[in-house]
């Protein structure tokens, strides 16, 4: 896979992107698959009550772990569904989901809930794409928890064992926690199946550059050392997608940055270098904030477009065009051009790949976690006030000076 984006006329503002397969990468489209028979049996993990009574639902005690689901043997999960309930209004980051697959005594899967399905900040919204949704009765919480519920289709196969994990990092209870885990036991082994995997990062927030390809012009960028880091992966697989969520530190457009796919070793330009954030997200001239669509969009928006202290969840799934590598990859992108904005960057990185995995690093503490405070800027309280003037920052460091 390869991809081609640039300007066709200076005098035209007029951007695009190819990506393009050759012939033996295609593949028919999933609705071709449905009407075809299938091998195994069709199982469900719930919290059903079992002594038949109404009580459907499992409590998770404060800093407890749970395994919510162990499947022995061969399978493929096909669908998972959550809804909690708990007192605590950032129970959606506080919350981890852990997935292992095949024995591994690593997870796979590790990341705070509402991030994982696909909304940041620990804000619950309404939104739906191909892969996952979530339905929000009560978004602002008016005060209290907001309550959500949560689908996942992303299909996650194994070969020896499934096991998923609930970790309860609160104070308080999670009084109810409701689940299906909906899954095909198999008779075999499925074969040439990678293994599914999702991993959360974040940068609060994200640093200056520190390796300036011209120390006379920060204007320049052609590394990708001083990007926010997606993912860092090793081993074969192919990436299938980003959730990034940004709360907007410096006001004006925060996404300047240009995405860049480091695909099996260092090379400049990368295999794939995008022109702008939106473009990569599937948007232009900005996020069209009440737009979600199956593969791309805004999931969550909080605050004044462009404002300052902005909160907006956006996301880009490859499912028609995976992202293939063979040894290794490296997603990242830039936190406004050339690296020039420091706001609070958090995201899901979705891919499948062999295992073993390379080793996920030390997840981050739940205080490491939850959304930071609103910043004000004049008088400054700016965990970096920029230098000079960033990329669509309405931000005077003239001015700044003066205050500090």
């Amino acid at each position: 896979m390869s991809r081609t984006s640039f300007s066709l006329d200076p005098e035209v503002s007029l951007w695009y992107i190819f990506v393009h397969r050759t012939p033996t990468q295609g593949g028919t489209m999933f609705l071709d698959e449905l009407p075809k028979f299938r091998e195994g049996h069709t199982k469900r993990i719930s919290s059903w009550d079992r002594t038949g009574r109404n009580r459907d639902c499992w409590t998770i005690e404060p800093w407890a772990k749970v395994e919510v689901a162990k499947i022995e043997g061969p399978g493929i999960i096909r669908h998972i569904w959550f809804t909690v309930s708990s007192e605590d209004p950032l129970y959606l980051r506080k919350t981890v989901l852990r997935m292992y697959w095949d024995g591994m005594d690593r997870p796979s899967v590790e990341a705070p809930l509402g991030d994982f399905f696909g909304v940041g900040h620990a804000r619950a919204s309404s939104y739906c794409c191909i892969v996952l949704s979530m339905s929000a009765r009560d978004p602002g919480g008016e005060g209290r928890s907001p309550s959500v519920a949560m689908n996942c289709y992303f299909p996650m196969p194994f070969s020896d064992g499934a096991r998923i994990e609930i970790e309860n990092e609160s104070d308080v209870p999670i009084r109810s926690f409701y689940f299906y885990i909906d899954y095909d036991e198999l008779n075999k082994k499925p074969k040439d199946m990678a293994r599914f995997h999702a991993l959360w990062r974040r940068e609060n927030p994200c640093r200056p550059p520190e390796h300036l390809t011209d120390p006379s012009d920060p204007t320049v960028n052609l590394s990708d050392r001083d990007n926010y880091l997606i993912l860092e992966a090793e081993g074969r697989g192919h990436y299938v997608g980003t959730v990034l969520s940004v709360h907007n530190l410096y006001g004006g457009w925060w996404g300047e940055g240009d995405d860049m796919f480091m695909i099996d070793g260092e090379k400049w330009p990368p295999d794939m270098h995008g022109t702008g954030s939106e473009d990569y997200f599937g948007h232009a001239w900005g996020m069209q904030i009440e737009n979600s669509f199956l593969y791309n969009g805004v999931s969550f928006h909080e605050g004044k477009e462009g404002g300052f202290n902005e909160r907006i969840t956006v996301y880009r799934f490859h499912i028609p065009d995976p992202i293939i590598f063979h040894k290794s990859i490296r997603v990242s992108i830039e936190h406004g051009h050339a690296n020039d904005r420091c706001d609070d960057y958090s995201s899901v990185a979705y891919w499948y790949q062999d295992l073993p995995h390379k080793e996920f690093p030390p997840f981050p503490k739940v205080e490491e976690r939850l959304p930071r405070p609103d910043a004000t800027v004049y008088p400054v309280d700016l965990p970096i006030p920029p230098r000079r003037r960033a990329s669509g920052s309405p931000i005077d460091p003239d001015k700044l000076g003066r205050q500090r």
